[in-house]
């Protein structure tokens, strides 16, 4: 039996090449953990806007106009963005996000005004914050009613290994996360205004995405908070609560203010976008409905109809089933 003896030289050369050769299959590792969606983060479009409160451990936040900040969920696959608008006397909180930062200790640090939140509409990944606000201004539907109660099932899911870019925030009890239930402290109708001093907002019901979809336009300044009526993802048209043709309806008014518009802002992904959009976003959507455009499935019973840019996440017709 011959005895190998090996210098320390020789362990260590032995020991720097097996790194070479193991590194990358540790990377391709690695890089397998990280969901696809989260590849593609920063998104160049956040280069041109000004960053603000970058030391927060959960948001992002810019400044996307005078008085006007999107605040980012960068780390969660919705890629949630809920916006601060903010008057001489108050300011709006259009959503709160996913509650899993701390959303109001944010807005304290932009404004010293008090906050009223409105929301685009009542799905958990935009209610998370409501229960930390005393004024939460509320659509008068059963839909809204009943989401109010909060939920634990719909939360679970957003904290999915697969729905996470990076790590929660430092104290945050993911076995613990829910929807938390809220106080609606007044109920609001189409048509409704909010004074914040030197700034209006007036409420736009746009249903169709759910029954209590609105869209806020300051018409002065030239902006429409769209919500999920519009953004730059696949739009979810697929859930029970989804009404198409009101929807069709929905977009159809607010391509009808794009002439007076300045910027659309949406409540994923990317918060600014040309009010051209819109028009468009009727045309592609009345093309899907009459058959038009490339279909993909996508997950159970559910597809991908692409036009002209636009995505639209759809029921599966028995015929994409199959």
């Amino acid at each position: 039996m011959i005895m190998w003896r090996l210098t320390r030289a020789q362990i260590r050369l032995a020991f720097l090449l097996s790194l070479v050769l193991w590194s990358p299959v540790v990377h391709a590792q690695s890089q397998a953990q990280i969901p696809e969606w989260c590849r593609a983060l920063p998104r160049a479009e956040y280069k041109s806007l000004q960053r603000m409160l970058p030391d927060d451990p959960w948001f992002e936040i810019y400044k996307v106009a005078p008085g006007v900040f999107a605040i980012y969920e960068s780390h969660q696959a919705e890629e949630v963005i809920s916006y601060l608008i903010v008057g001489a006397k108050q300011a709006v909180l259009f959503d709160t996000g996913m509650g899993i930062g701390d959303i109001r200790k944010v807005t304290t640090k932009l404004t010293s005004r008090p906050v009223v939140v409105l929301n685009s509409h009542t799905h958990d990944d935009h209610v998370g914050g409501n229960w930390q606000f005393t004024f939460v201004y509320g659509m008068d539907t059963d839909f809204t009613r009943k989401n109010a109660k909060g939920s634990r099932e719909d939360a679970q899911a957003e904290i999915a290994p697969d729905q996470l870019c990076g790590d929660l925030p430092k104290g945050f009890n993911p076995k613990r996360y829910v929807t938390k239930p809220w106080r609606i402290s007044h109920f609001i109708h189409d048509g409704f205004k909010v004074n914040l001093g030197g700034r209006t907002l007036e409420v736009l019901s746009t249903p169709g995405h759910t029954p209590d979809a609105i869209c806020l336009l300051d018409r002065a300044n030239g902006l429409l908070f769209t919500g999920d009526t519009y953004y730059p993802a696949p739009i979810w048209l697929y859930r029970p609560e989804t009404d198409l043709d009101a929807y069709v309806n929905s977009v159809k008014r607010l391509a009808a203010l794009a002439p007076e518009l300045k910027l659309v802002l949406g409540a994923h992904n990317i918060p600014v976008a040309e009010p051209s959009v819109l028009p468009r976003l009727v045309t592609a959507i009345q093309a899907v409905r009459s058959g038009q455009g490339a279909v993909k499935p996508e997950g159970e019973s559910k597809a991908i109809h692409t036009v002209d840019g636009f995505n639209f996440l759809l029921a599966a017709s028995k015929k994409e089933k199959n």
